[in-house]
């Protein structure tokens, strides 16, 4: 069978904000029409409430459409484009088994995957599924946050290519669901430039793994 082509479905931009856990939220995303600008920051007509859900490296989120299709198979409902709050819904891409540092060009615009994103009891709000935030790291179908290297242009039909893969292994799913030492020190040794808090992550994950070998010695 032919491969399913790499291309953009609708692109979700912020329809309204809502109650939250803690404070409003803007997870409430759905489809616009046209081409859509995309800056340093975001995507045009996005919002971004919490800081710490926010800045370059978390400026867009794509998640894929067959992992919206396993959740809606799990849930038993549909899961429409910008219900987990993603900016881009995109079909024939593996979003969470790509790797940190990858390199996407949609339309003009050059994204980088940075990180998985992290979800909070406002996704579980917006399902209406007590602890499924939990639930949907588990699963490791979390989709990716990007940061956009070259702004531009993009709009719903547009194909996806990969512009870079980097070398080590640790792809959004391992990174979501608990990557090892080892794919830690290599995601640390490939000379990826790294988001601080996957840095962070990384950088701890070795140091507790040198303890333990030390004690154990």
């Amino acid at each position: 069978m032919p491969a399913t082509p790499q291309r953009v479905l609708p692109v979700n931009v912020v329809q309204a904000l809502r109650p939250g856990f803690f404070h409003e939220t803007a997870i409430d995303k759905r489809p616009v029409e046209g081409p859509v600008a995309v800056h340093e920051l975001g995507v045009d007509g996005d919002r971004q409430i919490d800081s710490s859900h926010g800045g370059p490296d978390q400026a867009v989120y794509a998640y894929a459409d067959e992992d919206a299709a396993w959740w809606a198979a799990e849930l038993g409902r549909d899961v429409p484009p910008g219900l987990f709050g993603e900016n881009l819904r995109l079909r024939g891409v593996d979003v969470s088994g790509a790797r940190i540092g990858e390199r996407w060009r949609i339309g003009d615009v050059l994204l980088e995957v940075r990180m998985p994103r992290t979800p909070c009891q406002n996704l579980s709000l917006r399902v209406g599924i007590e602890g499924f935030h939990m639930r949907f790291n588990r699963a490791g179908r979390v989709g990716a946050l990007l940061r956009v290297v070259e702004p531009g242009t993009l709009t719903a039909g547009d194909e996806v290519e990969l512009v870079s893969r980097p070398e080590h292994d640790v792809t959004v799913s391992l990174l979501a669901t608990g990557a090892d030492a080892v794919h830690m020190r290599g995601l640390l040794e490939s000379g990826v430039p790294l988001a601080r808090k996957v840095k962070g992550k990384a950088e701890r994950v070795v140091a507790r793994a040198e303890r333990q070998a030390g004690i154990q010695q």
